[in-house]
């Protein structure tokens, strides 16, 4: 075992670019590192396991030329890598200020050029950021992002005030009157509900035009899926507008804008709230299977009223004569209506993976 006094030394490998400085410190298992540069000298001191076993190493080295004071690194289970920047870009001749090279310090192979290499190595990041920047010059500039970029934050923002209108007025009149306001939800929010879900159609434009970067497919099935419930289903015949169920949907749909609208604003001002992104990349995997079941038990309560009314029921020409019902189409979408969705939970769930899943570590 050392003296207390004695200082234990790791082997240290170094290679060099213009700009950088590379550093191996072969000690594995680290813990608590303590790595500074003051003085244009950095001192290295941390718990690790190294030629002398399981013990606290230290070293110092004075560089050359000036160095940033701010180094970063990177520790693996084998080693801890520390990258030191110079203030200059310049090629040294040695890493010490000192002439003799201290014993612990030795090149590091697999990182190691000669000056030659290097200069070659800066002039090929130097060509590909030329090209890189050539290459987005001669995209042309869009002369109307401001334009679309402000457009689409009105749309957010209107329909965001529209179902926030529902949400709040459903949420005030449910503290008020209980149950009771399940049975009048219809009558009292349907023409805002008309207007937000009609303006919702704009959204398939936005997307076909490509203003909006997002799949048509599920854009289609959930503005349409709506608009039919609510049009058809609930608006066609008046039995079912003083239903309970009316309540839920009305609740659901506006509970999911409520988070989703505000989330495109803030996009549109290149804006991200990370709470906002998460409760909008989440909310959809308890309310959307909610929002299905409530849409499924109109569409069931509304077949027999559609039956007894004929309402929307059509006869195909001669010579075929047939009276085709609609609540027969209502028992065909009840089947689409349990199938469709996995189309949009498939893309919201890649969506949340892209935006909420595990994010690289970075150098410390």
């Amino acid at each position: 075992m050392p003296s207390a006094d004695a200082s234990l030394t790791p082997q240290v490998h170094w290679a060099q670019r213009h700009h950088q400085l590379y550093l191996r410190v072969e000690l594995s298992d680290v813990q608590d590192p303590d790595i500074t540069i003051t003085d244009n000298v950095l001192h290295f001191k941390a718990q690790g396991h190294g030629a002398k076993g399981d013990n606290v190493y230290e070293f110092q080295i004075e560089f050359l030329a000036p160095v940033d004071p701010k180094p970063a690194y990177k520790m693996t289970q084998r080693q801890l890598n520390i990258t030191v920047m110079k203030k200059e870009s310049q090629w040294w001749e040695r890493l010490t200020k000192q002439e003799k090279r201290p014993l612990f310090l030795a090149p590091d192979f697999d990182r190691w050029l000669d000056e030659s290499d290097a200069e070659m190595e800066l002039k090929a990041k130097e060509e590909e950021r030329v090209n890189k920047i050539s290459i987005e010059n001669r995209i042309p500039k869009d002369p109307f992002r401001h334009l679309k970029r402000g457009y689409l934050f009105m749309y957010n923002l209107v329909q965001f005030l529209g179902y926030s209108w529902i949400f709040v007025n459903m949420t005030v009149r449910l503290f008020m009157l209980g149950k009771d306001s399940f049975f009048d939800t219809f009558h009292t929010m349907a023409d805002m509900m008309y207007f937000c879900q009609t303006l919702s159609l704009i959204e398939i434009v936005n997307t076909l035009i490509g203003l909006v970067r997002a799949p048509f497919m599920p854009v289609i099935l959930q503005v349409f899926g709506r608009n039919f419930v609510l049009l058809i289903v609930l608006g066609g015949v008046e039995e079912m507008q003083s239903k309970a169920v009316v309540f839920f949907i009305f609740y659901i749909w506006s509970m999911v804008e409520i988070f989703r609208y505000p989330f495109y604003m803030l996009s549109c001002l290149d804006i991200e709230w990370k709470i906002l992104t998460w409760i909008r990349y989440s909310i959809w995997m308890p309310l959307y299977p909610l929002g299905i079941l409530a849409e499924a038990v109109s569409i069931i309560q509304a077949i027999p009223i559609f039956s007894s009314t004929g309402r929307f029921s059509f006869m195909l020409p001669y010579p075929l004569n047939i009276t085709i019902p609609f609540s027969l189409f209502l028992q065909f979408y009840l089947v689409f209506l349990f199938l469709g969705p996995f189309v949009n939970f498939r893309y919201l769930y890649k969506q949340r993976k892209r935006h909420l899943g595990p994010k690289k570590r970075k150098m410390h």
